[in-house]
């Protein structure tokens, strides 16, 4: 019997030093996180009914990166329409990315920070940038800095070099390279992974230098992006290829009790949509980006989780603490003359 209990001890001992061994070996593949918070700009520039499939993109990847923990705060929605409250629209209130499932992407959670013709190519930009008007709300604000992790998604009509905004005017190519170069010289971004999902989609990054920016397409120049499933009651394509792959993907392996520490890499991610599935070609650039994909975990952009940091800073003078309190009298003075005690 001392034996067998033996046996049993050293075996035990031996599978938790190997899952430990396992554990360490998983945590030196990846590169160790170098940002302390992450950010989304997300971004539908179609209307009509018949687009209706590109707001379900933008609201299928909404849903994953809030599942993930990227607060509503961090996340700025744009979407050029209100297809979940047009009048053509059987379930109202409601916007599914799947015929069968009928999965609600528009529930009350869902936070939209620019609407209708706010969405324009200015706007965008002035996000990105934060040239925003004075008194912008802070909802309507990218409040990044140089430790941030950007996702940046795009969804719509393009062509080589150019992104349709509600039908009626263009983002260029040229203009997305200015706005991130302006980023990284005002120090805004970490790193910024930049997704466009459109006919001809790569070229919408073909003109970015800027450092630390990784970008894809659900289509090369040349291509077209293609829609993916219909929904016969509805009446119209619900979603595009790439935008339902992507959602699938984070949705399938960013899992778990910490889908943080998903081992599920960029690249993984990158490549969820193959030529079989998206039938045009994914385009993928990591000519501005330092690090392999391939050691970097797809959560880096797709979820946050919340970062403590420790005050180290000592007063080292009578002085300051001086002017602290006497801070702090005038604010009780203040509340005392507004009847707060």
């Amino acid at each position: 019997m001392q034996w067998i209990f033996f046996i049993f001890s050293t075996l035990l001992l031996f599978v938790t030093i190997s899952g430990s061994q396992l554990e360490s070996k998983v945590e030196d593949f990846f590169y160790k996180s170098t940002h302390t918070n992450n950010w989304a700009v997300l971004v539908c520039t179609s209307r009509f009914w018949f687009n209706y499939r590109h707001v379900a993109n933008v609201l299928s990847i909404y849903q994953s990166i809030k599942r993930l923990g990227i607060p509503d705060s961090n996340i700025i929605m744009m979407l050029s329409d209100n297809i979940p409250c047009n009048a053509r629209n059987p379930h109202p209130g409601e916007i599914y990315n799947y015929p069968e499932l009928r999965e609600n992407l528009y529930g009350l959670n869902v936070e939209v920070d620019y609407r209708g013709y706010e969405v324009s190519v200015e706007n965008f930009i002035r996000v990105l940038t934060d040239q925003l008007p004075e008194g912008t709300p802070r909802s309507k604000r990218l409040l990044s800095d140089h430790q941030s992790n950007i996702l940046i998604y795009m969804s719509g009509h393009g062509g080589d070099g150019f992104l349709k905004f509600q039908d009626h005017t263009e983002l260029t190519s040229t203009e997305v390279a200015d706005a991130v170069e302006t980023m990284s010289k005002n120090q805004r971004y970490n790193e910024i992974l930049f997704i466009v999902d459109s006919c001809q989609s790569a070229s919408m990054y073909s003109e970015i230098t800027s450092p630390n920016v990784i970008s894809s397409a659900s289509s090369l120049v040349g291509e077209d992006s293609l829609s993916y499933r219909r929904d016969d009651d509805i009446g119209v394509f619900v979603v595009d290829r790439y935008a339902y792959f992507a959602h699938r993907f984070l949705e399938d392996n960013l899992r778990g009790p910490d889908p943080l520490q998903s081992n599920a890499s960029l690249t993984q991610f990158l490549t969820a949509c193959t030529k079989e599935k998206c039938i045009s070609t994914v385009g993928i650039s990591t000519d501005n980006y330092r690090r392999s994909p391939d050691h970097v975990r797809a959560a880096d952009f797709f979820g946050a989780r919340k970062y403590h940091r420790v005050l180290t800073e000592e007063f080292e003078d009578g002085e300051q603490w001086q002017r602290l309190n006497v801070d702090l009298e005038k604010i009780k003075t203040n509340w005392k003359n507004l009847g707060i005690e």
